[in-house]
């Protein structure tokens, strides 16, 4: 095998390495999306993937060291040393990307719940739903079109501290 050969190879190792860490890492962000349908197959594939990426990425990006060291020595020329890097720059952003709870992300706990009286809650509807607790006689109501967005509300109701999940 010729040399030519040998580095187009590494080349086209390099492009489907970036491609694959790319896709086990935003797969499972584009399965789960807030306000998207999601089915049992596409929720069990999300986990796995979530599950398997910090290891499978951090493996990616040895095999691109382990390609580019190589490449980086028979590259003849700024452009193509700067397309060799441009080429790691994704690798190394999926393995910090499985790092990353992104679910957290796009379902960030609503923090510090503010409270108003009935009488002055202008931005809620008598039609609009809400989520209701009632715990040592004091109750409190969450608009599920808040929840929607947050899915997490954490608070303190009756004096004990509760987390309320939509």
């Amino acid at each position: 095998m010729s040399t030519t050969t040998k580095i187009n190879i590494r080349w086209l190792l390099l492009i489907l390495l970036g491609v694959a860490a790319l896709a086990i890492v935003l797969v499972p962000a584009w399965l789960i999306q807030p306000f998207r349908p999601q089915t049992a197959r596409g929720v069990e594939l999300s986990y796995r993937l979530k599950t398997w990426a910090p290891m499978l990425t951090a493996l990616a990006a040895v095999v691109a060291l382990a390609l580019a060291f190589p490449l980086w020595h028979a590259c003849r020329g700024v452009p193509r040393k700067i397309a060799l890097l441009a080429l790691l720059i994704p690798i190394f952003a999926a393995v910090w990307f499985a790092r990353e709870n992104h679910f957290e992300w796009m379902f960030n706990p609503l923090p510090n719940a503010r409270y108003a009286r009935v009488g002055e809650a202008n931005f809620i509807s008598n039609k609009d739903m809400v989520m209701a607790i009632n715990l040592g006689g004091e109750a409190v109501a969450y608009p599920i079109g808040q929840m929607a967005y947050h899915h997490v509300v954490n608070d303190v109701v009756g004096g004990k501290p509760i987390t309320a999940t939509y």
